[in-house]
């Protein structure tokens, strides 16, 4: 079952097209990732089905409904989008921040009601953030901050989130922390989420299915074993790569690369580049 869908889509900022004539769905209650070499228009898609950036044409579906038509309070109370490196204010505590979540289910400039409080301690729980409530954010360390952002996002009790390189500038450990509590999000509460990631490993390791992108074009969607294949990541990344199975969980993994030289091709078949002779 489809939750968000882009028919035709046309995305660009003045003059300059990013992304044309983009149709796909993202299916309810799985983990989409959209891979693809830096400005190729992750990042502009992102926003354009957040309805963050307008699309020059075509349209974004939300539940079969014209993304544009939806009022704003609607849309936030379906939809959750954390931004690439976002900031809080100086000052501000881990609990204000995730209260700052509730706002689509309020009244103006109304108290946090007790159903307001029930769900902010549901997240500072699922994130482990209980014994941080009352520390300030910027005091925290990047994989405790971005789970304080994503506590924020869950907060709002959206079945939908997007989130844009969520574990951008984190180490290895904290990277994983992020990856594996979205994943227990997808599991445990059904939650739909979109996200952009960089690194093709994890994409592969906690997607049902990828997008891989490349100059604004889909190039292929699917499951992992669909999309991490030679022959696709030659295309989009314009590499070689050796693709092996992970023994801990059976999803693709790209094991070694290089870059595909001038006059050669990839062997889809075993991953070898082979000269092409040219007569």
């Amino acid at each position: 079952m489809s939750i968000l869908s882009t028919e035709h889509l046309k995305i660009g900022y003045d003059e300059k097209i990013i992304v044309e004539d983009l149709s796909f769905t993202i299916q309810s209650g799985k983990i989409t990732t959209m891979i693809g070499p830096n400005g190729c228009g992750k990042s502009t898609i992102l926003k354009a089905l957040a309805r963050i950036h307008k699309a020059k044409s075509g349209c974004v579906y939300l539940d079969g409904k014209a993304i544009h038509k939806i009022p704003t309070k609607q849309i936030a109370q379906k939809m959750a989008v954390l931004p690439q490196s976002p900031e809080a204010p100086s000052g501000l505590t881990v609990f204000d921040l995730i209260s700052y979540g509730r706002s689509p289910h309020q009244k103006g400039f109304a108290r946090l009601s007790d159903r307001d409080k029930e769900v902010i301690e549901w997240a500072l729980k699922v994130t482990g953030l209980v014994e941080l409530r009352n520390q300030d954010v910027d005091t925290l360390s990047g994989g405790q901050r971005q789970r304080a952002w994503i506590a924020m996002a869950i907060a709002q009790e959206t079945e939908l989130l997007l989130l844009d390189e969520p574990t951008t500038y984190l180490d290895m450990a904290h990277q994983l922390e992020v990856l594996k509590l979205l994943k227990k999000l997808n599991e445990d509460e059904n939650r739909t989420i979109v996200m952009v990631i960089h690194d093709l490993n994890h994409a592969a390791r906690f997607s049902d299915r990828m997008v891989a992108m490349n100059n604004g074009r889909l190039m292929k969607e699917g499951t992992a074993e669909e999309v991490m294949t030679v022959g696709v990541l030659k295309d989009v990344f314009h590499i070689d790569a050796m693709i092996v199975k992970d023994p801990r969980t059976n999803k693709p993994v790209c094991l070694s690369y290089d870059l595909v030289e001038l006059g050669k091709d990839i062997d889809n078949k075993n991953g070898i580049a082979q000269e092409i002779v040219f007569v």
